[in-house]
């Protein structure tokens, strides 16, 4: 089947040629004209399997016949609400590309920035608003946008929506909703809150299933080292001396693991950045910005970001650290090998994390290659119930020792703050990036 097949109208059509999109991903064969009739979706997707154009191709099909013949755009008419900044710029940019030979307005809206320049796209005019949950009730509060004229809504990452803690703000967003409305619903995973929540939002819906949310992709090959905690960063150097590994997206537990990872790797002369939550908006643009332009070669990220970079034919990631739920581990390597490319995902198991390993092999339903040619092979093993007790006594009581330090006279809490900080950098690139946001709306 190709695009010309799903009763695509021809100025969409005409920009997928030019991105050379001839043949739809199984999700938009099979979404698409769904929403085309109007019905309400609830698709199950993961990652990399082209669901933004399975519901954005749509959405702007409908608009376009709406307001083709309008002279001015007073109408938000569709509202695309999705969990992280990452993800809601790409969607906005897929958007831009779908819709460039029509004349729909659309903008994107997400914390981190000052919000004078989102404000000010807002008062134009728009047809679309791609936003995050909390900047989008900020300024319904404000006054500056209403969803009283809402004729389409898409909830897209549902899961992960729920993860960050979203849930209330979803609700209050459903409160003011227009009831006769077109509900899209998009979910990597459906556990019972996932569906319950899916229930209050959709009606008669048509289910979309392309992928189990425990499977991975069949281009993605798979492989793990065995180590010890205090030799991961050598082995993660050892891994990169591989010169076909031309970019890297490196997963780790928490921010200050990233910025200890970058830290190294620069110490290595491996030009690197960390991306995650503590950073500000401008700071993870630019290292994204970077690591698509390949000016640095590895992109360290927490969770928060495996759902929100979108590279394409990234080839390679490594899971420098297991994730102790075996659906974030399908979630991580599905930055690779996306739609038909082929990828590689490496993981790094340390001792404690050998029972997080068969978790994953008993979801994906298959074993993960072992990498016997290894310098720093494993040679301890877990710790017992009373070591893991001891240890973890033992890291509380230097975490109260390094506040109670700080609080001391001459402590970092007392030195002055650098000018430098990341608050004044986000602050910064509100006025600053305006360049980068030109063209918003087409």
């Amino acid at each position: 089947m190709n695009f010309n097949e799903l009763e695509i109208i021809e100025p969409i059509l005409k920009a997928l040629k030019e991105k050379n999109y001839s043949a739809p991903t199984p999700i938009q064969e099979k979404a698409i004209p769904l929403v085309i009739e109007g019905k309400d979706v609830l698709g199950v997707a993961q990652t990399g399997t082209g669901k933004t154009a399975a519901f954005s191709i749509p959405i702007i099909q409908h608009i376009y016949g709406r307001i083709k013949n309008e002279k001015s755009h007073t109408k938000l008419r569709a509202l695309i609400v999705t969990p992280t900044r990452e993800l809601a710029i790409q969607i906005d940019d897929n958007i831009k590309e779908y819709s460039k030979h029509t004349k729909i307005y659309h903008t994107v809206i997400f914390g981190g920035v000052k919000q004078g320049k989102q404000v000010s796209e807002l008062r134009r005019g728009i047809d679309i608003l791609v936003a995050t949950p909390g900047r989008l009730l900020d300024l319904m509060q404000q006054g500056f946008i209403s969803l009283k004229d809402i004729e389409m809504f898409v909830l897209d990452e549902a899961d992960r929506m729920l993860d960050m803690g979203f849930i209330n703000d979803i609700r209050k967003l459903l409160k003011v909703l227009p009831r006769d409305r077109q509900s899209l619903f998009f979910s990597a995973t459906m556990p019972p809150n996932i569906v319950a929540l899916s229930q209050d939002i959709l009606i008669n819906p048509r289910r979309v299933e392309v992928t189990p949310a425990s499977s991975t992709a069949d281009t993605i090959q798979q492989a793990i080292y065995f180590t010890n905690k205090d030799t991961k960063k050598d082995l993660l150097v050892h891994i990169l001396k591989d010169e076909t590994i031309k970019q890297v997206l490196v997963f780790t537990k928490t921010k200050h693991g990233a910025d200890k990872v970058v830290k190294h790797l620069k110490n290595k002369f491996i030009k690197s950045a960390a991306i995650h939550g503590d950073k500000a908006q401008n700071q993870r643009q630019k290292a994204l910005t970077a690591f698509k332009s390949g000016e640095i070669r590895v992109l360290v990220a927490t969770d928060i970001a495996s759902r929100g970079i979108d590279i394409n034919k990234l080839q390679h990631m490594i899971n420098y650290d297991i994730p102790n739920e075996p659906e974030t581990y399908v979630h991580r390597i599905g930055r690779t090998g996306r739609a038909g490319e082929e990828g590689m995902a490496i993981s790094i198991s340390e001792p404690e994390d050998n029972t997080f390993v068969r978790d994953i092999e008993k979801l994906i339903k298959q074993k993960i290659d072992i990498i016997e040619d290894n310098p720093y092979p494993q040679t301890e093993k877990p710790m017992t119930e009373k070591e893991k007790k001891e240890w973890n006594k033992e890291k509380q009581r230097r975490k109260q020792e390094f506040f109670a330090n700080r609080k001391k006279p001459g402590g970092s809490q007392n030195r002055p703050k650098k000018s430098g900080s990341p608050l004044k950098g986000g602050n910064k690139t509100a006025g600053g990036n305006r360049k980068s946001n030109k063209g918003r709306r087409n």
